[in-house]
């Protein structure tokens, strides 16, 4: 008997399947037969809800980068001081679990460069709005002059996720210590902030 489920869970079972499919093999090596087998389901209730491999790729990467903005946006709200909100965006982009830091880790497989780049793209475009929102609240509170946000947010997230990124570098610890204390200064110089305004949040980076 055909086992009929609600929309959404059935995507997500399709999506859950492709993930491991493509942490397993690669994104180009996995195919779409495979994520049927996976799934146990047949070529038209997969084709019902995507179009192809690789609309199940940006629907996989919308889903991490989601999860991601969801956390933003939950900081932005929250009561923290700006500067704090700031560098909780910022950090919160780092993997927070061992499925998160899998993913990571595939995304950087030479196979997986499509999925790295959509990635990579898709969370520049939408979490950096999250972060011109705590620039611009700190431009009216006096505590930055930045006079571009959202280009000064993307420039500042793009930095930090390639150079913090554990799956490109290997740095020493003395050397982390350094480009933790080269980042914060940036991001004094970006945003107009006073000298040592982030230095003491640097251990949050550890």
């Amino acid at each position: 008997m055909r086992i009929v489920k609600e929309p959404d869970v059935r995507k997500n079972e399709i999506l859950d399947a492709a993930e491991k499919l493509f942490t397993v093999k690669g994104y180009e090596l996995a195919t779409v037969n495979d994520i049927l087998s996976a799934v146990k389901i047949a070529k038209g209730t997969f084709y019902y809800y995507y179009k192809s491999k690789e609309d199940v790729l940006d629907a996989l990467v919308e889903r991490h980068v989601s999860f991601r903005v969801d956390k933003a946006e939950n900081i932005i709200n929250s009561a923290l001081p700006v500067v704090q909100k700031l560098l909780a965006v910022i950090l919160a982009q780092k993997p927070q679990n061992e499925d998160q830091k899998n993913f990571n880790l595939v995304l950087h497989e030479k196979e997986n460069s499509k999925m790295h780049e959509k990635s990579l793209t898709q969370s520049i475009l939408r979490i950096c709005p999250c972060l011109a929102k705590v620039i611009i609240e700190g431009n009216e509170t006096g505590i930055f002059n930045a006079p571009f946000p959202l280009e000064s947010a993307e420039i500042l997230l793009a930095a930090a996720i390639v150079i913090f990124d554990d799956s490109l570098f290997n740095w020493t610890n003395a050397e982390t210590t350094t480009k933790i204390a080269a980042f914060l200064n940036a991001m004094e110089c970006c945003l107009g902030a006073q000298k040592g305004t982030f230095s003491e949040f640097a251990e949050l980076f550890n």
